[in-house]
């Protein structure tokens, strides 16, 4: 059973909308015009930002990484691999995903293209004050709050009828199509690692698709500009994703680190790899047996980077709850309760980046 894409494009301004985000400045503009200042919003408390005795780079090569040819093949070695990946560390990286270089390329030409453009340019595609879809910040929901170093375009793909194309930019003139030929790719690596974590969660292979009623899949472009005080400002805060799962292509400049047994590890860039994590609709489907990790973002003084992550979701009506058969004799109840998508991701929209507090809210009140 494949992903449905629904390819009747209906543009409609209540379709799957989402909570909003209050305006932030536009970060590349604030090095464009003083790359030696960094605003009092974006400085951080020492005990936010990284230390040397909090990191531990020796782990990068522990990350696992899954042969996607392997796993799709049914190789018992593999889907192993895959199991433990999602138990023992929340993230892994694919290779062998069979999404040309070509396109990985094009995808990356696309977005730097775009952020290339004038301020003025980008901001035809701002985002609207109730949603999410389109160019600026997510998440900023005071004014008191610590600001992440980063600009953001995000476009839901798909079904086709959820998108909104007037966020769509027209310039690069390819982009479209580009955004396009990415998306098809990705959304394959997906529906194979749906699949086959549906086979190492014990049920058939179409189960978590199904689970999801009508899969949605969403672009997430994060612009990292260049920092002057790169040890006093974060990328993006500690949080884990509000998915089913996320699928992200890295720049070739490392920056992305996951919380694992309390030390915060780099995820190294493997050449045309993709890294994959558990986000906390999975969590709750496998009854915490897998995790949604806390992940974070670091910036650095000479090259700004780009990353692209695609959230596989649900739709906004979907329930979720832990499947029956993950309550066993580990674990006896179900540690969160149902909760409709929609509510979910609109509570967690309207809390900053904190870790995983949006999520404590819809645990079972025997967790203690």
């Amino acid at each position: 059973m494949g992903i449905n894409t629904n390819e009747i494009v209906i543009e409609e301004e209540d379709v799957l909308t989402y909570a909003g985000s209050l305006p932030a400045p536009n970060v590349q503009e604030l090095v464009r015009r003083d790359p030696s200042h960094v605003p009092e919003r974006y400085l951080r408390n020492k005990e936010d930002m990284p230390k040397k005795t909090d990191t531990a780079a020796h782990l990068s090569s522990e990350i696992p990484v899954i042969d996607l040819t392997l796993l799709s093949k049914g190789q018992e070695e593999e889907l192993k691999k895959l199991n433990l990946a999602c138990k023992d560390w929340g993230f892994f990286q694919v290779v062998n995903h069979g999404v040309a270089k070509e396109v990985l390329q094009g995808m990356k030409d696309a977005a730097s293209g775009f952020f290339e453009l004038p301020l003025e340019e980008k901001n035809k595609y701002s985002m609207d004050s109730n949603d999410i879809q389109g160019y600026g910040h997510t998440y900023v929901v005071s004014e008191e709050q610590k600001l992440d170093w980063t600009d953001t375009l995000l476009l839901i793909i798909y079904p086709s009828q959820y998108r909104k194309l007037k966020f769509w930019p027209t310039a690069p003139k390819e982009f479209k199509e580009i955004v396009e030929t990415y998306s098809t790719g990705i959304r394959k690596v997906a529906e194979e690692l749906l699949g086959s974590l549906s086979l190492v969660l014990g049920m058939d292979k179409d189960a978590l698709i199904q689970q999801h009623k009508e899969v949605v899949q969403a672009l997430r472009v994060n612009y990292y500009p260049t920092c002057c005080k790169p040890d006093q400002v974060l990328g993006i805060s500690p949080h884990s994703d509000k998915t089913s799962i996320t699928i992200l292509m890295q720049d070739d400049l490392s920056g992305l680190q996951i919380l694992h047994d309390t030390k915060w590890v780099p995820v190294m860039p493997i050449p045309n790899a993709l890294v994959v994590n558990v986000g906390d609709v999975l969590e709750i489907w496998s009854n915490a047996k897998y995790k949604s990790v806390q992940h974070r973002v670091v910036t650095n003084k000479d090259k700004a980077r780009i990353s692209y992550a695609t959230g596989i979701v649900p739709p906004n009506d979907a329930e979720i709850e832990p499947l029956d058969h993950m309550v066993d004799s580990q674990q006896p109840f179900k540690i969160y309760n149902k909760v409709r998508y929609g509510e979910y991701i609109k509570h967690s929209l309207k809390m900053k980046m904190e870790g995983k507090t949006h999520l404590e809210k819809f645990k079972n009140e025997r967790v203690g």
